[in-house]
């Protein structure tokens, strides 16, 4: 099949390269001559593991290709996809749509025949008609249909969840346009991966509700963790213990500073307007969102009272800078929240991530940059875990200790045991854990 990926960013260049490796003919169109021009030369936009080779074989085998010609790119494909940024809108913080419209606008300008509109990105319930209108406005005389067909795509496993999904949900209301989709995904049914046929804007819903459920799962926790720390509990039990019940699964139940990242927040936020103005109020997902803010600020807090009530003109030393790992997506990290806080209150600051420091760079100004983790640590009065990288689950510890000013750290992911961390000489604080008293045994006597 030949396919349109209107979007070059995140979700489109994974979603097109993944097509493209089943064997359809992909053209990814974005607006950014820069941009289009890297990934001529193989450079990528952002940071997947596997992108740059999964990307790099199909433009080899000539079904992968990019260009900034949308006509181009649209004219005689079978399917095209909008894979778009929806972000927050200013003011009122529903999504925006203006990227989405633009696109079906010229979508329709540019088609020559029967062919299937898929939404990729994550819209609003009814966007998908709001896409046909504006279609069949300006192309009375054209066939085609409208789909929607959510991305559930992990940042650092994309690729994974594309080729090996979960489920398929595709919003489709006419036949023709489910034999278009089944054929599309027709190289997953090997795997026997569910395809889920329903409507358009049941599917549009499905989205935004598998996002903010996960999100409750993680404030959920992140609330358990604080109620742990007040009462003596251990947060990282309490998860396995409910974890290992079916009903729940321990997927999602690791307590830290707070959800970002370019899902989440945006579609928790877009869901309960949405909501508000459908007159279903959801006000779970309404107080997560809040929750999740104020815990993403009161991080910097944990900081300040490890190092006795202040970090005026103390260095501050910042491991990990993306939301998660695996990614060099900045979109609403906690270390956003946390060095704006530290900086305000005085500190200085100096961190490491093993890929997104440009992007930080750009977002962090006054922050000093090092090279590794040993570099960063370098002097300060604190250090502070806040991605869990794999490359910080096993540092040299002794090498960290006599880095350290004074050997404190402030594990915002628990990934240190810390019996270990307090033997090892460090005054050690994480989340949602009691604090543990090492015993001293005495050395006999020769």
């Amino acid at each position: 099949m030949h396919i349109a990926m209107i979007g070059s960013g995140y979700v489109g260049l994974v979603s097109g390269a993944c097509l493209a490796d089943f064997g359809h003919i992909v053209t990814c169109v974005d607006k950014d001559p820069e941009r289009i021009a890297s990934l001529e030369r193989g450079q990528m936009p952002i940071f997947e593991p596997g992108l740059e080779d999964l990307v790099a074989t199909n433009v080899r085998q000539k079904r992968l290709h990019f260009t900034t010609d949308i006509a181009k790119a649209v004219a005689g494909a079978h399917a095209v996809f909008i894979a778009v940024g929806t972000p927050t809108r200013r003011g009122d913080g529903h999504a925006d749509m203006s990227y989405v419209f633009a696109a079906s606008r010229e979508i329709a300008a540019a088609m020559t025949g029967f062919a299937v509109i898929v939404t990729k990105s994550t819209v609003p319930v009814g966007t998908g008609d709001e896409v046909e209108r504006i279609i069949s406005e300006a192309r009375p005389d054209l066939e085609f249909a409208v789909v929607s067909n959510p991305e559930f795509l992990r940042e650092g496993a994309a690729i994974s969840d594309f080729k090996r999904p979960d489920r398929i949900v595709v919003g489709a209301e006419s036949e023709r346009a489910r034999e278009v989709m089944s054929e599309l995904y027709r190289p997953l049914f090997l795997n026997q991966s569910p395809i889920l046929f329903t409507g358009r804007r049941t599917s549009e819903l499905t989205k935004y509700a598998a996002n903010a459920f996960l999100a409750t799962k993680i404030t959920f926790i992140n609330e358990m963790a604080d109620l742990c720390e007040k009462v003596g509990a251990n947060v990282q039990d309490v998860a396995r213990g409910i974890g290992l019940d079916n009903r729940i699964g321990s997927k999602f139940l690791h307590a830290g500073p707070g959800y970002g990242g370019s899902c989440f927040p945006k579609d928790t936020l877009a869901l309960a307007r949405t909501a508000q103005e459908a007159g279903a109020p959801v006000r779970i997902v309404e107080t997560v969102e809040r929750v999740n803010v104020e815990r993403k600020k009161r991080m910097a807090d944990r900081v300040v009272a490890a190092c006795g009530g202040s970090v005026d003109g103390k260095k501050v030393a910042l491991l990990g800078l993306a939301f998660k790992p695996n990614t060099d997506d900045m979109r609403d990290a906690p270390s956003l929240d946390i060095v704006a806080s530290l900086g305000a209150a005085g500190a200085q600051i100096h961190a490491f991530d093993p890929e997104a420091m440009d992007q930080a760079r750009l977002m962090m100004p006054g922050v000093h940059f090092e090279e590794d983790a040993y570099a960063c640590a370098a002097g300060a009065d604190v250090l502070v875990i806040v991605t869990e990288w794999d490359a910080f689950r096993a540092l040299d510890l002794d090498a960290i200790r006599a880095a350290l000013k004074t050997p404190i750290v402030v594990d915002l992911r628990n990934i240190y045991r810390p019996e270990d961390m307090l033997r090892r000489g460090f005054t050690y604080l994480s989340i949602g854990r009691p604090p543990v008293v090492v015993e001293r045994r005495s050395m006999p006597r020769p």
